[in-house]
């Protein structure tokens, strides 16, 4: 349980690039009288509020400077880095809101979000840095290391005790 909601968690606070980008980009018209879609139509739920700016802010300068710290950041990685981790933070804090009812869409973007967030932390990254970034990553959502999962039968199962 606490290991679904840490990958669950760490997955909201850390993957929003791809739609974040693409969200703010494309300013919203507004409806008129003339074009209020039907009630039983999909368009016709209510708009998504916007996550609020300070707690968005105040995540993606958290992440920032924890790997900031972690992984020995230039100002200007340390730059870049601000601005994937509050794209990403921003996208998983508005997908939060906008599917709080269907979690597996949720689920989704929130993935969908990260696999874009580690894209554009490995292109600002040196690949020593990635693999640390990765490996503490690992380590803080309970994954296995390789050579713990090859070296340590499972519990329970023939051969582990």
């Amino acid at each position: 349980m606490k290991t679904t909601i840490l990958a669950t968690a760490l997955l909201l606070s850390s993957s929003v690039v791809g739609l974040a980008q693409t969200a703010s980009t494309k300013p919203k018209p507004k409806p008129t009288a003339a074009a209020t879609p039907k009630v039983g139509s999909p368009s016709a739920a209510q708009p998504v509020p916007a996550p609020p700016a300070a707690k968005v802010d105040e995540r993606a300068n958290a992440l920032t400077d924890n790997m900031r710290q972690a992984l020995a950041l230039t100002p200007q990685q340390t730059e870049k880095v601000r601005n994937i981790n509050l794209n990403s933070v921003r996208g998983v804090e508005t997908a939060r809101l906008q599917y709080r009812t269907d979690v597996r869409k949720m689920a989704s973007v929130v993935d969908d979000i990260g696999q874009s967030r580690l894209a554009a932390l490995k292109e600002v990254l040196t690949p020593q840095q990635f693999d640390r970034y990765q490996r503490k990553r690992e380590e803080k959502m309970g994954v296995p290391s390789t050579s713990g999962a090859q070296g340590n039968p499972v519990p329970g199962l023939p051969g582990g005790e």
